[in-house]
């Protein structure tokens, strides 16, 4: 994973938990689904980085 994937994802994911905060701090529930959503979106990202790392680490510990 680069390093400039895992700063997009990371900020992703704070984005998330903001909207979360905000949307529970305002009673707004359409907000808090979107920061959720938002978050689970980055963590899956994350996910595909991490798979992908460890074929390349795999690929290499063959070469």
């Amino acid at each position: 994973m680069s390093f400039t994937d895992k700063v997009k994802n990371k900020a992703e994911e704070l984005t998330g938990k903001a909207k979360q905060g905000i949307g529970d701090a305002t009673d707004n529930e359409r907000l808090v689904a979107e920061g959720q959503a938002q978050e689970t979106s980055a963590h899956a990202k994350q996910a595909g980085e991490h798979v992908k790392d460890a074929g390349k680490d795999v690929r290499d510990a063959f070469s």
